[in-house]
């Protein structure tokens, strides 16, 4: 069963995701990120940038990208659809709704802003992932 883990209170999500991802990465974890194209889009120009010293290697999911070795050990991939992705360790969640195929996952991270919306859809997955007896973590404040 995957182990769920809620970041709720974040300020600045994308910029919050960069710096998970940035400290993952270092400690050797795969992740994909799920959301809308519109914020995978930003997030993909935020990891180009957002640290002016570091890099964090990133692939986006297209159709046909296929599967050669260099792809297998890419970290971080930025997927609407998870299923694509070349592996299932880490999901983080940006979306306001559960993600597609979160089960195939070992690890589910959602993200939660400060927006009524984010916290309203927040919410709503917190009670789906408790009604099918998924145990929580909670870390409020963005930490």
């Amino acid at each position: 069963m995957s182990e769920i883990e809620f970041h709720t209170g974040v300020a600045d999500k994308l910029g919050f995701v960069c710096r998970l991802l940035r400290k993952a990465v270092a400690r050797q974890a795969r992740l994909v990120v799920h959301g809308d194209a519109p914020d995978l889009q930003r997030l993909d120009q935020l990891l180009w940038t957002f640290d002016s010293l570091g890099f964090v290697p990133h692939a986006v999911c297209r159709p046909g990208l296929g599967d050669g070795a260099l792809l297998r050990h890419t970290p971080v991939w930025l997927c609407s659809e998870p299923a694509q992705a070349p592996h299932h360790d880490v999901l983080v969640s940006l979306g306001p709704a559960t993600a597609p195929g979160f089960e195939a996952f070992a690890r589910v991270i959602e993200v939660i802003s400060t927006s009524p919306e984010d916290v309203q859809a927040g919410r709503s997955r917190w009670k789906y992932y408790a009604a099918r007896g998924y145990s929580i973590r909670h870390h409020e404040g963005g930490q």
